[in-house]
């Protein structure tokens, strides 16, 4: 607000001292003691206009960075909250959001903003010190100036519908070339890739006629301001030269009025332009409020059985106890990694309890440190395997945790051991390997609950029944262990095997 009040009355002042100038010039070329003056004070406003320019702009863009951050750092926040079924519906969203959407945040703050505050202090101070020095100039700018706001809103309401559409085609798009680049290293192991190359190029195309399609809404818009503001200029000019010819004003007042009259009407053009320059970050602002609004789920308070617990699901047919291995088994999609996030409280499928106790009552961050959760992919994270091993805490016997998953071979042929670094999803890794630490993170632990997701997965025979005897041992030692499989060796070493969708009694 301060940098526009000085860089309003810097320009009011350098109008009406310029127009002086000139004026003074024409009319007695021979004093050119009062040019020195004129041009020394001239020099005098220009510089402080240019300084509180470069402090307005700098302060909008660290304004902007820190909102973007903030809003950024909500917005994530939000998404990882919510459960795994919302979380896939609002993903991709989510990432457009983040990664490309909230940096068009930029121009609103440091160009949209400052320039509804300078024409909301700029324009109206202008036209009353041209109503000062020609009555009839500023009548005329008064008629022009409504005609800026009016097409102002038209265009803005058609440039709101387009800026939408740009982001729900930015985002599918997004999503799409995304789960094209992740499926390259499958298409390349089927000798596809080259199909990938053309897709991307299509997506590519539709991306840059979305973006053109809203550009030339931009250009025709600023087109339209433009021809409005000339026009109203234009008349001013007219008037005041015709008055001027006749001798019905000084020429001050009339450089003056003249100078004046572009500045009026330069924060409306300026708000029009940045306007469009920000819509698409606008929009973006409101679709990460509306993650960030969400309700959250109401979470429990209880503190979870500190050994190993007595699992109940509804529907089911039979309780999952400690000290024994419970396998569930059945076609594809029929729910069974559902049924482990039910059991992590993940999810808000009633009729899971815990010795007892409903899993929404349980405090969730309790709850979670007593289970080693093995999901179909595990989750890897760029750092040392060693970070990886031990990512969701400290292993007792990290040794033991490796040779029970078949992982000390892997650490045996990496180059650095354990402090080999790998990459984002365990890239440097096979799947094989990667399926390898996932289980030698999760038997390592001394939590009292395993739920394994395809434990055996990518694994050959040898090292699949190793792996099976290590879930028993664990079982053996008192631990609720939960198995999602359904090839056969899976299925044997079940205490209890239930077929989710079509429950049977266990053996």
């Amino acid at each position: 607000m301060a940098c526009g009040v000085v860089i309003a009355g810097s320009t009011i002042a350098s109008a009406v001292v310029l127009a002086h100038l000139v004026a003074g010039v024409v009319v007695n070329p021979d004093s050119g003691s009062d040019w020195h003056s004129s041009l020394l004070a001239l020099g005098l406003i220009w510089t402080v206009r240019t300084v509180a320019q470069w402090l307005q702009g700098r302060l909008s863009q660290r304004g902007a960075t820190a909102v973007i951050g903030e809003l950024s750092g909500q917005v994530l926040r939000s998404v990882t909250a919510l459960p795994p079924r919302q979380l896939a519906a609002d993903r991709d969203t989510a990432a457009a959001v983040v990664t490309r959407g909230l940096d068009g945040l930029r121009p609103y703050f440091s160009g949209y903003l400052p320039a509804v505050v300078l024409a909301g202090i700029l324009t109206p101070a202008a036209l009353v010190v041209m109503a000062c020095y020609d009555i009839q100039a500023a009548a005329i700018v008064m008629i022009a100036l409504p005609l800026i706001p009016i097409f102002m809103v038209l265009i803005g309401l058609l440039t709101a519908d387009r800026s939408a559409a740009a982001l729900s085609a930015l985002t599918t798009l997004q999503s799409r070339l995304l789960d094209l680049v992740a499926g390259i290293p499958t298409l390349r192991a089927l000798g596809r890739a080259g199909g990938s190359v053309q897709r991307i190029a299509e997506l590519s195309a539709a991306h840059r006629r979305s973006t053109m399609a809203t550009l030339r809404i931009s250009f025709l818009s600023a087109l339209v301001l433009e021809l409005l503001a000339t026009l109203g200029v234009a008349l001013v000019a007219v008037s005041v030269g015709l008055r001027l010819v006749f001798g019905d004003m000084t020429l001050a007042a009339a450089l003056t009025a003249l100078l004046l009259a572009p500045e009026v009407f330069w924060p409306l053009r300026r708000v029009g332009a940045a306007f469009h320059a920000a819509q698409d970050g606008k929009t973006a602002a409101e679709a990460a409020f509306a993650l960030c609004t969400a309700p959250p789920r109401p979470a429990g308070t209880r503190m979870p059985p500190g050994a190993a617990p007595r699992i109940d699901v509804a529907g089911f047919g039979t309780a999952i106890e400690p000290g024994r291995v419970t396998v569930l088994t059945g076609p594809n999609g029929a729910g069974k990694s559902t049924a482990l996030q039910a059991i992590l409280g993940l999810t808000d499928e009633p009729g899971v309890e815990v010795d007892g106790v409903e899993v929404g009552e349980l405090d969730p961050e309790a709850w979670w440190r007593q289970v080693a959760w093995l999901p179909h992919r595990p989750v890897l994270i760029p750092g040392t395997v060693r970070a990886n091993l031990e990512l969701l805490g400290p292993l007792p016997d990290l040794d033991s945790a490796c040779r029970s998953a078949g992982f000390d071979e892997v650490c045996d042929s990496l180059p650095d051991g354990l402090d080999t670094v790998i990459g984002r999803d365990g890239v440097g890794l096979s799947l094989g390997q990667r399926q390898r630490l996932g289980l030698a993170r999760v038997l390592g632990s001394p939590a009292p609950v395993l739920l394994l997701d395809e434990p055996t997965a990518h694994l050959d025979a040898e090292l699949e029944a190793r792996v099976l005897r290590a879930i028993t041992a664990r079982a053996a030692s008192g631990a609720t262990v939960v198995v999602v499989g359904h090839r056969d060796p899976v299925l044997a070493i079940g205490d209890a095997v239930v077929t989710v969708g079509d429950s049977r009694v266990p053996r």
